[in-house]
């Protein structure tokens, strides 16, 4: 063993000095560099032929057979192919594997034609078709007189191609929202637009239509209406589109096309619509119109008419052309956006006479023509957390069309203190005169001016401003006296600083009383108080059990009040002068009238007035209702009023005022009434218009009288409703309207009708001769033909003058998927008819914006 491992210790030794000698070697320098090539090839010489499907094809069908020689699979009756996210179901199948095509077709009858469509679905859309070709491998599909849905639609195209997932192109294709032919419950549709051509385009965020020349079919009958192009828009977010007018005939101004434009939302908060209307005469008229809308933050639009209307033939007496224009803004804000700060424009200046002679027919229709005023306001509300006020800062501006003027107040200001009391309370509960005295009081600044419009912002009209300044401050405190009456007490003091007084005297010269103003600073004070006394009194008169009245009520609520104000008028105050008519008498006035801070009373007030209430109710006996007896209002309200001033020297007793108010009929006929009695004889000299009101009292003469009916008629009031689906066993459609029928197949249906009927009487005299009267009966109703025909209409009848007054009747007829309107003004200065077709489906409304959608109206969509 010792040998062994000594003949290993030396084996390894030699090995170690080896290789110590070999390591003291330099190295040789090789003369050139070889490089050698693996002789075995990196790439694999099998080459593995591409499948060609890229993923499982899955076939079904009552009947299979496959052809391997030409590579062909076909399939019938029920045949079903699966493949990606594409299925295909149809009555014949076949697949061609080298040519990588799939061709279905429907169930054909004896004569070849198609039955039953091929349906097709792809991810999650159905298809329906006649013949449909498919390519596997470039994904391309080829359909003929294929029903495609989107949206609320449906497009009927001879022959379709499908390049790829997002685009489709379609030759000889109709589109329709007809809800009766998507639902195949009607083989033709009651609309549709015609175009050669259609390529649809889908993204993520919706999908588009955009076709060539297109025209309307109504009922399979070619309409005039047609466009060089169009552009549909199936998306939830809002879209670009071209407005549809009506069409008709003015008798002033010529035919008409009305509301033709376009549609444009910009960004997420605005859209603008553009609108005009073109006239045959020569009269043209633009309408744009902006609206906006911040969610929670404020809302608002802006909209302008600008136009030239044209009237007779140029070169003739009759021949008129007037410019027009109409410039209107409305902001609101949202109560959210800050509870401390508000601000709020109704904005509406017109030319003087836009009315009369705007070509836009919707003012004729909703009756603004007949307007003779026009007001603007701007208003700033500022509210505050800790104080008790409220700072209202108003602008406003009014039209007056029947005299030309337009009153300005810019700006004007008003500061509200919130009612508080005077004196606190110890327990907590209010008792006594002293607890209740209430204060309320406020200051209000205003610059107003009354000008012709050629005088706005001009020297003229700065030189007539009047600025003035007027606090109100007001007492008042109530207690209970003898449980049954309430007892109160008020005073009221007004302060008041104006910047323009008057001067009133004769012009012998000019025969008139000639008013200048005086620019000067000048103000009063006045104050007033009052003293009142107030109870309710109750009455009932019950009758015979079992009769059909069985009590009558009747409530009253007298009340008395005494009020004294001094006399204003007198020397010392300064506030009134006198001068000298033309017939020598003094007579005398304010330097505060015609002012905006208003004019102190002449006279000694010690007036003594009193106020009658009623309310009469009767019950009577009921088979309707559940209690067996109803209430009957006989009077809502019956108030008689009036004064005797203790202090004046003439004529103490004041006008005798009586209103009233009731409804009979189950509230449906409305009642107003006034009636306004001088106790006073009023004398007339021959040849004298104004009469002279005498110290002889007792002649009560009526100085006025009005009354109000109003009564809305319908088919319910007259006999119950029918209930036709329990009344008649059958149900059907007459030219697609829903009819009921009884057992001789007659038709029945709901035929409702409304008629508002409302009359208007007022005589007026005071001291004049001869009365002013006026009366008039309005009606206004609707009436439905069949269940999709309905009439509407209009008129005034002046029973003063006998003659007819407005006057609008209306045609509309549902028509399913679109409605038709007819609008007609047979007579009067604005004589006028207008056609309008609308197409109801959202996505046309979008597009073929027939409808002014806009951030306004509800529902929105952002």
């Amino acid at each position: 063993m010792d040998k062994t491992v000594f003949k290993n210790i030396l084996q390894i030794l030699i090995i170690l000095i080896f290789n110590s000698f070999l390591a003291q070697q330099a190295p040789k320098k090789l003369t050139e560099t070889k490089i050698v090539n693996d002789t075995i090839p990196k790439t694999d010489t099998i080459v593995v032929k591409k499948e060609a499907l890229e993923d499982i094809l899955e076939t079904k069908a009552d009947v299979q057979r496959r052809d391997f020689p030409k590579k062909m699979i076909y399939l019938n009756k029920n045949a079903q192919v699966k493949y990606q996210d594409m299925q295909i179901d149809a009555d014949y199948i076949s697949i061609d594997e080298q040519k990588n095509l799939i061709y279905a077709r429907g169930k054909e009858d004896s004569l070849g034609k198609v039955i039953e469509l091929v349906q097709v679905t792809q991810a999650g859309k159905k298809y329906e078709t006649t013949n449909f070709n498919y390519n596997t491998k470039t994904r391309e599909a080829i359909a003929y007189d294929a029903r495609t849905e989107e949206s609320e639609g449906i497009i009927v195209a001879q022959k379709t191609k499908k390049y790829n997932d997002s685009v489709f192109v379609m030759r000889r294709a109709d589109f329709t929202t007809d809800d009766y032919f998507i639902k195949k419950k009607d083989t033709v549709a009651d609309y549709k637009l015609r175009a050669s051509h259609i390529k649809m385009v889908k993204g993520k965020s919706g999908s588009s239509i955009i076709t060539g020349p297109v025209q309307m079919y109504i009922e399979e009958v070619p309409t005039p209406l047609v466009m060089p192009f169009a552009i549909l828009p199936f998306s939830d977010k809002r879209s670009a589109g071209i407005l549809i007018p009506s069409f008709g005939e003015r008798q002033d101004v010529g035919f008409f096309l009305n509301g033709i434009g376009y549609y444009q939302p910009i960004g997420e908060h605005f859209d603008l619509k553009v609108l005009a209307d073109i006239y045959t005469k020569g009269s043209w008229n633009l309408r744009p119109e902006m609206n906006y809308l911040k969610k929670y933050r404020y809302s608002g639009n802006f909209a302008a008419d600008i136009g030239t209307t044209v009237r007779g033939i140029k070169g003739l007496d009759d021949y008129s052309k007037t410019g027009t224009y109409r410039i209107a803004w409305r902001h609101s804000q949202d109560s959210k956006a800050n509870p401390f700060l508000n601000f709020s424009a109704s904005v509406d200046v017109t030319s003087q006479t836009f009315y009369n002679n705007t070509v836009n027919n919707n003012y004729i229709m909703d009756q603004s023509v007949l307007r003779t005023q026009q007001n603007s306001t701007l208003t700033l509300t500022k509210r505050f957390l800790k104080l008790p006020a409220t700072i209202t800062g108003t602008a406003s501006y009014s039209q007056n069309f029947a005299t030309g003027l337009a009153d300005l107040r810019l700006p004007q200001m008003n500061v509200a203190i919130n009612q508080f009391y005077l004196f606190g309370t110890k327990t907590g509960t209010r008792t006594g005169l002293l607890e209740n005295i209430t204060v309320n009081t406020g200051l209000n600044l205003t610059n107003f001016v009354s000008t012709e419009e050629g005088e706005l912002f001009t020297k003229a009209m700065w030189d007539k401003m009047q600025t003035g300044l007027k606090n109100n401050i007001s007492l008042g405190t109530n207690t209970t006296i003898a449980k049954y009456f309430t007892f109160s007490l008020g005073a009221n003091i007004d302060n008041a600083l104006t910047t323009k007084t008057l001067t009133k005297f004769y012009d012998p010269i000019e025969n008139k009383v000639t008013d200048q103003v005086n620019k000067k600073i000048a103000g009063y004070s006045t104050f007033s108080t009052t003293a009142s006394l107030q109870t309710q009194l109750y009455g009932q008169a019950n009758f015979k059990k079992g009769g059909s009245i069985e009590a009558i009520r009747h409530m009253m609520t007298p009340s008395i009040g005494f009020t004294y104000s001094p006399d204003f008028g007198g020397s010392g105050f300064g506030y009134f002068r006198n001068y000298f008519d033309a017939n020598g008498a003094i007579t005398s006035y304010s330097i505060f009238d015609n002012g905006i801070v208003g004019a102190p009373t002449s006279g000694l007030v010690g007036a003594l007035g009193f106020n009658i209430g009623n309310n009469i109710e009767m019950k009577v006996r009921s088979k309707s209702d559940s209690t067996g007896v109803k209430k009957i209002k006989i009077f809502e309200s019956l108030n008689l009023s009036g004064s005797y001033n203790f202090a004046a020297k003439t004529h103490p007793w004041s006008i005798i005022t009586i209103n009233g108010q009731s409804s009979m009929f189950d509230n449906k006929l409305s009642i107003n009434t006034s009636l306004t009695l001088d106790p006073y004889k009023t004398i007339f000299f021959p040849g004298e218009e104004i009469g002279i009101r005498t110290e002889e009292f007792g002649a009560f003469s009526v100085q006025a009288f009005n009354v109000q009916l109003s009564y809305p008629l319908s088919s319910e009031l007259f006999g119950e409703k029918t209930d036709y689906a329990k009344k008649y066993g059958s149900k059907g459609e007459i030219r697609n309207e829903n009819y009921y029928f009884d057992d001789d197949n007659y038709a029945h249906f709901d035929q409702a009708w409304t008629l508002n009927v409302n009359a208007n009487y007022a005589y007026s005299r005071t001291t004049a001769r001869t009365p002013n009267r006026i009366a008039s009966i309005g009606l206004d109703g609707s009436i439905k033909l069949t269940p999709f025909w309905n009439i509407t209409g209009s008129t005034h009848y002046d029973l003063v003058t006998k003659e007819l007054a407005y006057t609008r009747i209306g045609f509309s007829r549902d028509q399913r998927s679109f409605t038709i309107n007819f609008n007609w003004v047979p007579f009067g200065q604005y004589k006028v008819y207008d056609f309008f077709i609308g197409i109801k489906a959202n996505i046309l409304s979008d597009a073929l914006k027939y409808k002014d959608r806009s951030f306004t109206q509800p529902n929105p969509s952002f």
